[in-house]
């Protein structure tokens, strides 16, 4: 019977550890009443301690990926996870609204940002040699899974206990992982005598890169970004990502829904429906990318999903369950979808080996976007009592990102090299 190879594992572990930290940042947004409700604490500054923590898990993703070279896949997993741990711990006490945004918006963003940046990728060049983009699209798909799954059971668990038995549960799962992580995570496929999936001979590359400090790795790679037109074209389109997807819709689609008199519980499962198809749009993306023009994927992704931002207000205005249905169908296809081909055209763009560290620049303009829509929705709603003009603008800057994506020059395979 054949062995099954050592770089599945890893990608299990990544997958599993992807759900934890994603579930955390994904649930702020079922938090969001009860901080107001407990605390008394006015939406918009809770809006700030989540946009907070999108903007600096986005913003130390290059830094994470310099990091990774440096310090080693293992070491960056349990560091990451005992982080989130501890700002979760921290979390049950907090009572003031600056440690909030200390808290959630720091520590707990820190935490995350490994997992939900460049986790990813760096698996993905350095386990994989076959399907990358397959590997890629099951990591990037995680989060859709963990909010499928435990979106509706934190709900739940607020209206029937708190939110802190909430993150009870949340802190445990993080625990677990740490468990995991120390027991199975190995930083490369050579410290087990192995191979990459799908690689059949060694191949001899300089170890010259981890010499470096990660703080000149990072901004080296950020300098050398600047000069490609690509690079401020798929930054520019995911800066709009970010803005309509985990910074808008993560955060204020279930305030948005109970606004209209949408049960909490009913809301958080609107959004974890879309997590199914958000598992199977992003995996299918993944697989995609490996045989299509992934500028013409990523124009089609993102000219649908402003379709259905644009629907949503429309839908919830009317009260139809049929066109909301066709909304969280449409929008869970598209969530992550823009990831797996934004990844590839890096990789062909860049090289693979300065890849992750470029990638890790582009998604922290995805966080910048999110942060934005983040904070931005929470005063839209302060002044006008509604969401509605969040969710219209997100629309029309979606038709934008798919003019930008379909601008990039096609690009040819490259090879990594040694540096």
């Amino acid at each position: 019977m054949k062995r099954i190879h050592y770089s599945w594992l890893i990608l299990i572990i990544a997958f599993f550890s992807i759900i934890v930290a994603g579930i955390t940042m994904s649930s702020s947004g079922v938090f969001i009443n009860s901080f107001e409700k407990e605390f008394n604490w006015d939406r918009s500054l809770i809006a700030l301690a989540f946009a907070v923590s999108l903007f600096l898990y986005g913003f130390s993703g290059p830094f994470m990926a310099a990091l990774l070279e440096v310090a080693g896949l293992k070491k960056m997993m349990l560091g990451a996870m005992a982080t989130l741990v501890t700002g979760l711990i921290l979390t049950l006490f907090m009572s003031q609204p600056w440690q909030l945004v200390i808290i959630w918006g720091g520590i707990i963003g820190l935490g995350a940002s490994l997992f939900l940046t460049v986790l990813s990728p760096y698996v993905a060049n350095h386990w994989f040699v076959k399907r990358r983009g397959l590997a890629v699209g099951i990591l990037t798909s995680s989060t859709a899974t963990g909010q499928l799954i435990l979106l509706p059971v934190l709900a739940i668990i607020i209206e029937q206990f708190s939110w802190r038995h909430a993150i009870g549960l949340i802190l445990l799962l993080s625990t677990l992982m740490f468990i995991i992580i120390l027991l199975f995570i190995k930083n490369k496929p050579q410290d087990i005598g192995i191979l990459p999936y799908g690689q059949e001979e060694e191949l001899e590359i300089s170890q010259e890169p981890h010499k470096k400090n990660p703080i000149t790795i990072a901004f080296s790679g950020l300098f050398e970004a600047i000069k490609v037109k690509e690079f401020w074209l798929l930054a520019g389109s995911f800066f709009i990502c970010g803005l309509s997807t985990n910074g808008l819709v993560g955060t204020h689609f279930v305030s948005y829904c109970i606004s209209f008199g949408v049960p909490l519980v009913t809301a958080a499962s609107l959004l974890s429906f879309m997590g199914i198809f958000n598992l199977v749009g992003t995996t299918l993306s993944g697989w995609l990318s490996d045989r299509f023009d992934n500028r013409w994927l990523l124009f089609w992704y993102y000219l649908l999903r402003g379709m259905s931002l644009l629907l949503l207000p429309y839908a919830l205005a009317q009260g139809s369950l049929p066109l909301l249905a066709i909304f969280t169908i449409f929008y869970g296809l598209d969530w992550i979808a823009t990831v797996p081909p934004t990844i590839s055209i890096a990789r062909k763009t860049f090289g693979t080996n300065k890849s992750g560290v470029i990638y890790g620049w582009i998604f922290a303009s995805h966080q910048a976007g999110a942060a934005l829509a983040a904070y931005g929705g929470g005063l839209i709603y302060k002044f006008f009592n509604s969401y509605t003009w969040a969710f219209f603008l997100a629309g029309v800057f979606c038709a934008l990102a798919s003019l930008f994506v379909i601008m990039v020059k096609k690009q040819p395979q490259r090879q990594a090299q040694p540096e």
